[in-house]
């Protein structure tokens, strides 16, 4: 059916044609009766008798008439006009992402702004009980305004518990997806897609991080030649390292798209709501100061930010600042620090008991699952309380506990079941699932709630009653000492402008108002002074993080300015706060494989990571990224016996020449390849024009040529040989192998062939030698000085396990 402008359809008027895909036409027309214009979606008359085509459509219908968000195309109606089902939608003027794409990847910054609407309209989905099963870039459409909309839930699948109504049974018996059956694009499925059995949402987690991958990078995370090749990348490969292909974006951002693309669905993010959160951590952080915090793995989540790091620290300590007055006059008081804690960690959060002399906190230390402890403010030691895998919430003015058992990380902080308990100890008695938030009101009678339901954030006070709820995020909620208002921390995106803001609502419901806005840096905790007349919060806007004091008419005080990441806790009657700072740093160690030299630190800044070692092993060349450095890398050498860093320059650390006297490195806007001189000299560009997107150079023992892979025009990678003497570049690898490691005899490369194989390319000719030996997920480090050996880390993301691998026997130590 070809509908001609003019067309009567139905009660409306078909204005022109849009366009066409697998499941019908597209057009524009004009809805008479509200006067506005829409897209109508036409399955073909002659498609209309084939069931499986017509269940499908009917599928997306009734997906996605439940959902209601504004990251999700609107449905408007549906019908059948003389023959042929038709579905009318919102008219959306823009551009698909696929098309944006065309003409290269998108700003890191503009990438993350789509990427969070993106995973709200998904976490609106997923909380219908929707799978959409075909996201790709031609089903995500970037509205003129700045949104971001989902399209297409044609292959949604309804899971089992039944969101239409229908009990579970009736649910499964509708779902004629059987087991074995591929359904989804080609490039963009899920492992468990890719081998057609059963899928759930997390698969469109894993689709989600290809398609991020894409828009950062201009490229497809899983692009192969055939349909086979790509079904098995997805199965078997990692796409290439962001961060060694000279694309600009910060580790958190890599992080998260790795966390989304891991092959097991239990190691993914759970949920698209704590995917959104992460991104907007990273909008707010991470694109402009680098990383900020990061948490230990819980039992059941991590945070993945520093990941892309050797190692990661978050070092969590506690500050009582004593007796700044709650005032708007300033005050001249000088506070005073007291450390509380002093292992290494991750505070969840913290609080005062009602005599003041005692905090009870919830850390996961070392690593470990999140528990409760208590200390005194005159003692460095902690006691553990009997609340296994729970965290703290709120302590009431009777000594009652709100706890989060279950304690998930999210973001650093606990969600999980609502329970109290008394501090003198008992079980726990569980009041609410699913609970970011919980505080006491003033008598401990009440509690104030904040919690994810359908896609929106609530705040209940008390308990089931709702406030206000929000598409954003809410962070905190503390009932005034008067028990007549709440303050609460909003996170709100729109278009482009992400911001947060203190906010205050009575405690019987009313119209809230805003008393601290425009806080871009992040605004995660606040606390009401001890005589209601001051919000107190910590957030940054400029450079540093400040804990700032605001008035009810909205007057703003600055209390404390920080270079560190603060946070404030709790208010004692006196006047002493209880506030949390936390640090992240990466560490670099040099020592010896037997263990007879013991390992030396050799970290500089905040944020180390190493890059190459001297063959003497006297000198570390190393990148330092972070806040010390500000958003673009630095190049920096190091001698090992610990002596001071030297600056080379600006970029990222490569390699290091034989001789020592120069490093290659990557710098960006525009990505290049540069040779920084250690001595004296002076910074040379390495010529690469026919290679558009680099991975990785290193150099050869010679000192004389690079490897260097990437991908041309062809936008396939593979691996050269580029001569410094006469500045040229020559292929040395059939499309798809990727070398990592030159051999010391320079006569050999270790590389990544296609299929996860591991193979030696013979640079003096012949085929590519299969490594025996290897394991699925392995990673080269480095060839024995003989070159009969190659040391690897293994595939284990909970330790770091170095294997020595005998390439000609496979035998493995």
């Amino acid at each position: 059916m070809d509908l001609p402008p003019n067309t009567r359809f139905g009660p409306y008027e078909i204005l022109s044609r849009l366009g066409a895909g697998g499941m019908g036409v597209v057009y524009r027309a004009h809805d008479g009766r509200l006067g506005r214009d829409v897209a109508i979606k036409v399955l073909p008359a002659a498609f209309s008798s084939d069931p499986e085509r017509l269940r499908r459509f009917e599928q997306e219908a009734r997906a996605t008439g439940i959902l209601n968000h504004p990251n999700i195309l609107a449905i408007f109606d549906v019908g059948t006009h003389e023959g042929a089902p038709y579905l009318v939608s919102e008219l959306l003027e823009g551009e698909t992402l696929r098309d944006r794409l065309a003409s290269g990847p998108l700003k890191p910054k503009k990438a993350i702004e789509y990427a969070i609407q993106i995973a709200r309209g998904l976490a609106a989905a997923h909380q219908k009980g929707l799978v959409h099963r075909d996201l790709k870039p031609e089903n995500l459409f970037l509205t003129s305004d700045g949104r971001a909309k989902i399209l297409d839930f044609g292959l949604a699948k309804l899971l089992e518990r039944g969101p239409l109504g229908e009990d579970s049974a009736t649910a499964a018996q509708a779902d004629h997806t059987r087991s074995g059956a591929i359904l989804g694009t080609a490039g963009y499925m899920s492992p468990e897609q890719a081998r057609g059995t059963a899928v759930d949402h997390r698969s469109d987690i894993f689709v989600f991080g290809a398609i991020l991958y894409e828009m950062v990078s201009g490229r497809r995370a899983f692009r192969r030649d055939s349909l086979v090749e790509t079904l098995h990348a997805i199965l078997k490969d990692e796409p290439s390292e962001l961060s060694e292909s000279g694309i600009e974006v910060t580790p958190g951002i890599e992080a998260v798209i790795r966390r989304c693309l891991e092959k097991n669905p239990d190691d993914r993010f759970q949920s698209a709501q704590d995917l959104a959160f992460h991104l907007e951590a990273i909008g707010d952080r991470s694109l402009s100061s680098g990383l900020r915090q990061a948490a230990p793995k819980s039992k059941r989540r991590i945070l993945p930010f520093a990941l892309a790091a050797a190692a990661f620290v978050s070092i969590a300590l506690f500050f009582g600042a004593k007796k700044l007055q709650s005032s708007a006059r300033p005050t001249t008081t000088v506070p005073k620090f007291t450390r509380l804690t002093f292992r290494q960690g991750n505070i969840t959060n913290a609080r005062f008991t009602p005599d003041g002399q005692t905090v009870v906190y919830s850390a996961g230390w070392g690593g470990t699952p999140v528990e409760i402890y208590t200390t005194r403010v005159d003692s460095p030691e902690s006691r553990r309380l009997n609340f296994p895998s729970s965290g703290v919430f709120s302590v009431s003015s009777t000594g009652k506990l709100a706890l989060s058992v279950g304690c998930e990380l999210n973001w650093g902080r606990c969600r999980g079941t609502l329970a109290e308990s008394s501090l003198g100890g008992g079980a726990a008695r569980e009041i609410l699932e699913n609970v970011d938030v919980a505080d006491w009101s003033p008598d401990g009678k009440q509690m104030v709630v904040v919690r994810p339901v359908d896609g929106r954030y609530r705040l209940e006070y008390p308990i089931g009653k709702v406030l206000f709820q929000t598409t954003g995020w809410i962070s905190d909620a503390r009932v005034s000492p008067r028990g007549d208002q709440i303050a609460f921390a909003h996170h709100a995106t729109i278009g482009s402008n992400q911001s947060s803001s203190v906010e205050l609502i009575g405690a019987t419901g009313g119209s809230r108002r805003t008393l601290s806005s425009g806080w871009k840096g992040g605004l995660l905790r606040l606390v009401w002074s001890p005589a209601g007349d001051e919000v107190w919060f910590a957030g940054r806007r400029k450079a540093a993080d400040r804990m700032v004091a605001v008035s009810l008419t909205g007057r703003e005080r600055e209390v404390v300015a920080a270079p560190g990441f603060i946070e404030i806790l709790d208010f004692a009657n006196d006047g002493r706060i209880l506030s949390l700072a936390s640090a992240i740093r990466t560490r670099m160690c040099f020592g010896s494989i037997d263990g007879r030299q013991a390992d030396r630190e050799l970290s500089w800044f905040d944020v180390s990571n190493a890059a190459d070692l001297s063959a003497d092993g006297k000198t570390l060349l190393f990148s330092e990224t972070g806040e010390a450095t500000g958003s673009a890398p630095v190049v920096y050498l190091r001698p090992t016996d610990g002596a001071d860093a030297v600056r080379l320059g600006e970029g990222k650390a490569l390699s290091l020449s034989p001789d020592g006297k120069w490093a290659l490195a990557l710098e960006s806007a525009p990505s290049h390849l540069v040779l920084l001189p250690t001595g004296a000299g002076e910074k040379r560009e390495v010529q690469l024009p026919a290679i558009t997107e680099l991975y990785l150079a290193k150099f050869f023992p010679d000192g004389d040529r690079l490897l260097v892979v990437g991908e041309g025009s062809d936008h396939v990678p593979r691996s050269y040989i580029h001569d410094l003497r006469t500045d040229t570049t020559r292929p040395v690898s059939e499309p798809g192998v990727a070398a990592a490691l030159v051999a010391p005899d320079g006569e050999r490369l270790a590389a990544y062939a296609p299929d996860g194989v591991f193979a030696i390319i013979p640079l003096r000719g012949g085929p590519l030698i299969p490594v025996r030996g290897m394991r699925a997920g392995d990673q080269f480090l480095q060839w024995s000085s003989d070159a009969r050996f190659l040391f690897v880390r293994g595939a284990n993301d909970r330790s770091v396990d170095i294997d020595r691998v005998d390439y000609q026997t496979g035998q493995r130590q």
